[in-house]
């Protein structure tokens, strides 16, 4: 068995372990909180449960995959992924309709994916790559402009339907370019073009979810200033306080697994709010332990660019990384209230589709850059 690991599962073994450790409890979680689910479509707890299992193994497969995958081709197509991204996001945003709005999804046949994933994989994949080759010279404006348009360009276009993950994106890449030496200068630059394109957004309204955004936005900013009224709705109140009650249900150790009682109120339990599951059935230690693996899992990451040679390697590595952990960051504030609600899955936790593909794809790629220093050192 040792044998056929060692040759099966390359690169660096903690970060597998990680992996391992947190689609086990995903399985756990979902099997728990997906009950709303069965109540609400009258099925068996029992398909959802074999139904994201099958997803799980899906995105465990491209995890394998990315893995063995020389990671140096990916960014020839990078740039292609980045100019189809923005043209699915664009279409998706015209002529699919989603829930409350959220025109997110392409429907394929019975498939369905979110052209966000490509546009996250092939944002940072390209910048990384662009970044790479200007290690070692002086930055230009020309040479900065194609990074901050592209940055601009694919943000601007997630925003008109998911305003948070475009935020998120956006920070990713921000951070990727800091790492990557660009001039404070340029770096204003790109911050005074994402504050011009969000301030024509928001004053036009234009967008889907612009102004669920600023709702949201609003109702956090009530809630920090303690006006926050007590008759609220199923809306962004009435979800953060069956959050509040879950986590205060779970106390220290926990209800134990499968006993959450807010799974049947909380909307999105099995996915937007997971984390509040986590800690109602597994308490304040269980939701340590969680942050603990990604922690880890970001920990490990870093690891692969300090030690890496090569810098396209090492920019790719961080930028997947800073994206999948400032996520779930995001996920478990919004928890636990320290941020407005944004909708955000907690990544390889939540119960989904295409996302546990693109995210499975990711981590396999983060897998491969850490090949190229694990021969040497597994620390």
């Amino acid at each position: 068995m040792t044998i056929w690991l060692k040759k099966n599962l390359e690169g660096d073994y903690q970060i597998w372990t990680v992996i391992a450790a947190l689609s086990i409890i995903s399985i756990v979680v979902v099997a728990s909180a997906s009950g709303r689910l069965a109540v609400q479509g009258g099925g068996s707890i029992f398909f959802l449960v074999i139904k994201h299992a099958i997803y799980m193994s899906v995105g465990l497969g491209a995890m394998w995959f990315f893995h063995r995958f020389d990671y140096h081709k990916i960014a020839a197509f990078s740039n292609i992924g980045v100019f189809l991204s923005i043209g699915l996001l664009l279409y998706a945003y015209k002529f699919e309709h989603g829930i409350n709005n959220a025109n997110r999804w392409i429907h394929l046949g019975g498939m369905t994916f979110m052209p966000s994933d490509i546009a996250k994989l092939s944002l940072i994949t390209n910048l990384a790559f662009m970044l790479a080759k200007r290690q070692h010279l002086e930055y230009s404006f020309k040479d900065v402009l194609p990074m901050t348009a592209k940055i601009i360009a694919i943000c601007g276009c997630i925003a008109l339907t998911n305003v948070s993950t475009s935020a998120l994106l956006f920070a990713t890449c921000f951070l990727l370019m800091f790492i990557g030496r660009v001039p404070s200068n340029f770096l204003l630059m790109t911050l005074v073009g994402i504050f011009i394109v969000g301030t024509f957004l928001v004053t036009f309204g234009v967008g889907t979810r612009i102004e669920t955004a600023r709702n949201r936005i609003a109702n956090f900013t009530i809630g920090l200033i303690g006006k926050k009224t007590s008759d609220a709705g199923k809306d962004a109140d009435y979800q953060i306080e069956r959050s509040y009650y879950a986590i205060a249900n779970g106390g220290f150790t926990g209800k134990g697994p499968g006993k959450s009682q807010q799974r049947y109120f909380l909307s999105e339990s099995e996915s937007d709010f997971i984390y509040a599951i986590i800690i109602e059935e597994w308490g304040m230690l269980g939701g340590l332990f969680v942050l603990c693996l990604y922690l880890w899992l970001l920990y490990r990451g870093m690891k692969a660019v300090d030690s890496s040679g090569r810098a396209f390697g090492g920019l790719l590595s961080a930028g997947l990384t800073f994206s999948l952990v400032i996520q779930a960051m995001v996920h478990m504030g919004v928890a636990t209230g320290l941020g407005p609600v944004t909708g955000q899955p907690l990544p390889l936790l939540s119960m989904g589709g295409s996302s546990l593909l693109f995210t499975g794809a990711m981590i396999g790629i983060i897998i491969s850059v850490s090949k190229d220093k694990i021969k040497d050192s597994v620390l």
